[in-house]
């Protein structure tokens, strides 16, 4: 008798136009979050909601989890398709589907579930930062993870208030809100661990060829990059293991 094996499949929630670079060396931003997520025997596709791309209701119950990207707009902003967005994130909440939100999308998911999304009172934090992981949290005990990661950066806004059924998990002395969790099923994570340091220098020359930062911030940024190695691997396993339910 043949055995039916069950492929997990898993949908990326694209909040952002690719960059140049990235769409050439990666395949852009779904190639970066596949090449960090993806396991053997998986499919993943792709929705870019920020052109208006939402899965319908039907396609939602075929998916195991969704991962929310990082964007250029902002979380607390009500761009047409950042309150589809939301609706979507509240389905997905009451479905009990996991979902995985990184940087923006750490943002509206908190959003989503009540918290409120500001501009970071501290500014910009753009570079590697070490992120404290709550020492009373069991979250992440099978993990044996070091309670201390550095990871790579790069946010002008900030998860200012949750609400209290929302677990903060991690920490920095930038930001607050580095890391939370809902129930079983969402987490976000206000950091990038699907970044390379090659694709955090290219996003600096972008912004500040465009003026959006300082020179100051800018070279703040790259020496950070220059001095520290971003522990890539432990956030793979961590984010992995979210998303595939091995917590």
């Amino acid at each position: 008798m043949e055995e039916f094996v069950v492929t997990k499949r898993f949908a990326v929630l694209l909040c952002a136009e690719d960059s140049d670079y990235v769409k050439k060396k990666y395949n852009g931003y779904y190639g970066v979050f596949v090449r960090m997520l993806a396991e053997e025997g998986e499919t993943w596709d792709v929705f870019r909601v920020c052109n208006g791309h939402f899965p319908t209701d039907d396609e939602i119950g075929c998916y195991d989890g969704f991962v929310i990207t990082g964007s250029c707009n902002d979380a607390h902003g009500n761009d047409p398709w950042i309150c589809k967005l939301l609706v979507l994130l509240k389905k997905l909440e009451l479905l009990k589907k996991k979902v995985l939100g990184i940087c923006f999308g750490h943002q509206v998911l908190a959003r989503a579930l009540g918290g409120k999304v500001t501009r970071a009172t501290s500014g910009w934090d753009i570079g590697i930062r070490t992120i404290n992981i709550s020492t009373s949290t069991k979250t992440f005990a099978n993990l044996k993870l070091p309670t201390r990661l550095k990871l790579i950066e790069c946010h002008r806004d900030e998860v200012r208030d949750l609400p209290s059924k929302v677990e903060v998990l991690a920490s920095s002395d930038k930001t607050r809100v580095e890391m939370f969790r809902y129930g079983k099923h969402m987490m976000g994570v206000q950091g990038h661990p699907e970044y390379t340091k090659d694709i955090l220098l290219q996003l600096i020359d972008r912004l500040l060829q465009r003026s959006y930062i300082e020179e100051s911030i800018a070279f703040k940024g790259i020496a950070s990059i220059n001095e520290h190695e971003p522990d890539r691997e432990a956030w793979k396993k961590l984010c992995t293991s979210f998303l595939k339910g091995r917590l």
